[in-house]
């Protein structure tokens, strides 16, 4: 997430950087606004699983059985944050139809849920405890969750697409009591789903990494080129 900043930063009009990567080992990424905190810190270290503060906002979320996208683009290229939110989540949606034609059945959703007040209930401390306005479900449930933010004149966006159910695992390593960890599991139960359950099989990530980012191609009527750079001399990060 670090090389996404690092993106963001340096950015010029006309760029635009999309990135999709996986988690090794797992990792537990907070909003911005998070504290530490929340998490039973002393569990995480046991279970050699990372945690790190994304600069985007948002809440908790556990990267395991997932991939995670990030997209960085100008805002002199965009018509309005909101805009580049819905459109992106758009993109995704025509990759994700592009991997599976029983995705098509993913709507986005069209209302703002009232956040302020979830924030102060048990489960605003979960990123997929709700759904955001434009954010992508299947049968009325979350299968992506994003969070955006401006960093000086460009634009950066995260997103989970959930593959497997692990992301509900975040749960065990939250400071909560026992009856606000039955709570929240059985809200993530009601509200949330995956590629998995959906499909009934196991997802193959490189087709659905190239899936897509043919939806992204076809959607935006772009051909993404490789960019590789050996930021902070750790191996060849590939964004497009």
């Amino acid at each position: 997430m670090d090389f996404d900043n690092n993106l963001a930063e340096n950015c010029k009009p006309g760029e635009f950087y999309f990135r999709l990567y996986k988690w090794n080992p797992y990792c537990i990424s907070l909003g911005a606004n998070q504290n530490y905190e929340y998490v039973n810190i002393n569990k995480v270290i046991e279970n050699e699983i990372d945690i790190v503060k994304r600069s985007t906002g948002g809440k908790a979320i556990l990267h395991s059985e997932e991939l995670t996208y990030s997209v960085v683009s100008s805002t002199k290229d965009q018509k309005s944050a909101h805009n580049f939110y819905n459109v992106i989540n758009k993109a995704l949606r025509s990759g994700l139809i592009i991997y599976d034609e029983l995705l098509n059945k993913i709507e986005l959703e069209s209302t703002q849920p009232n956040f302020p007040k979830i924030y102060n209930e048990v489960k605003g401390n979960v990123c997929f405890s709700s759904t955001a306005k434009s954010e992508l479900k299947f049968n009325g449930k979350k299968l992506v969750g994003s969070a955006q933010r401006k960093l000086g004149n460009n634009l950066l966006q995260h997103g989970s697409i959930l593959c497997g159910s692990n992301h509900k695992k975040l749960i065990d390593y939250l400071i909560l009591t026992e009856e606000e960890k039955a709570e929240l599991k059985f809200q993530l139960n009601m509200v949330t789903t995956d590629l998995r359950s959906i499909l009934k099989e196991e997802i193959d990530y490189s087709k659905l990494e190239n899936s897509i980012l043919k939806g992204f191609e076809k959607y935006f009527g772009i051909t993404f080129n490789e960019f590789f750079s050996n930021y902070e001399n750790s191996e060849l990060t590939k964004a497009y």
